[in-house]
């Protein structure tokens, strides 16, 4: 018979941190948003004062919070890309913007797939909730790039796999902040806007669906869409250089 291990109880404070973490992860408080001062936190989720400095002390060491004198507690903005370790890695390798993007699509091929078999019913809505504010910024004529991270940031933490979303949080960080400027050309034309929103859309669907292998084929084709677009980017500049120096 295998070994079996105690139940432990988890703390209270482990609690409030995974409920603050969870709301980071998902795009509900974004970068630069102020979280709630302790009193009126503690009063929200009924527990004490020091159960809230406990959690929130926890996700100031984890780089998602930050506390600044006389203001209160905030939702750090990922780090500029010459401190990201992604980006010193992507230096140290001599890699590039393409490399990252394989990278990507691996992990969040397997991401929607695994959201597909395990996303709750609140998944499912934040995913809706998701998709309806990138059609009300597109349609608005907005960029629509923070939408869309917490639309792939909502299918990491339906994978139920916390390396998952820790990794996937890592590479929004660098890839919406470290080199914004990049995505920028991808959404500043609105038919790509509308085509990265139908892809959204599908990927939602397959999910919505509960058909793994569908969800994976859908991202698959969201991701070597955004892949190829960077790579006929990269070649015109290439050739545009080239006939600059002619």
């Amino acid at each position: 018979m295998p070994s079996l291990r105690p139940i432990k109880p988890k703390r209270i404070s482990d609690q409030v941190y995974d409920q603050l973490r969870e709301l980071i992860y998902r795009g509900e408080l974004r970068p630069g948003d102020q979280v709630m001062p302790e009193r009126e936190l503690a009063q929200s989720l009924g527990v004490s004062r020091t159960t809230v400095r406990n959690a929130l002390n926890k996700l100031v060491a984890l780089g998602l919070l930050e506390q600044k004198q006389g203001q209160g507690t905030f939702v750090r903005p990922p780090r500029p890309a010459d401190r990201h370790p992604l980006a010193l890695a992507m230096e140290a390798e001599d890699a590039t913007l393409e490399d990252l993007l394989e990278v990507r699509m691996g992990l969040e091929c397997n991401a929607a797939a695994l959201a597909a078999e395990r996303a709750s019913a609140e998944d499912l809505q934040l995913l809706q909730n998701c998709l309806e504010a990138t059609e009300r910024e597109v349609h608005g004529g907005q960029l629509g790039t923070e939408e869309d991270v917490s639309f792939h940031m909502a299918i990491a933490y339906a994978t139920k796999n916390p390396i998952q979303v820790y990794l996937m949080k890592s590479f929004y960080d660098l890839l919406f902040v470290g080199i914004r400027e990049n995505l920028q050309h991808l959404y500043e034309d609105p038919v790509n806007r509308n085509e990265v929103l139908a892809q959204h859309r599908k990927v939602a669907y397959a999910i919505q669906r509960r058909d793994a292998e569908m969800a994976y084929s859908a991202m698959k084709l969201h991701i070597r869409f955004v892949l190829l677009f960077f790579r006929d980017r990269q070649r015109n500049e290439f050739l545009g250089r080239l006939r600059s120096a002619e």
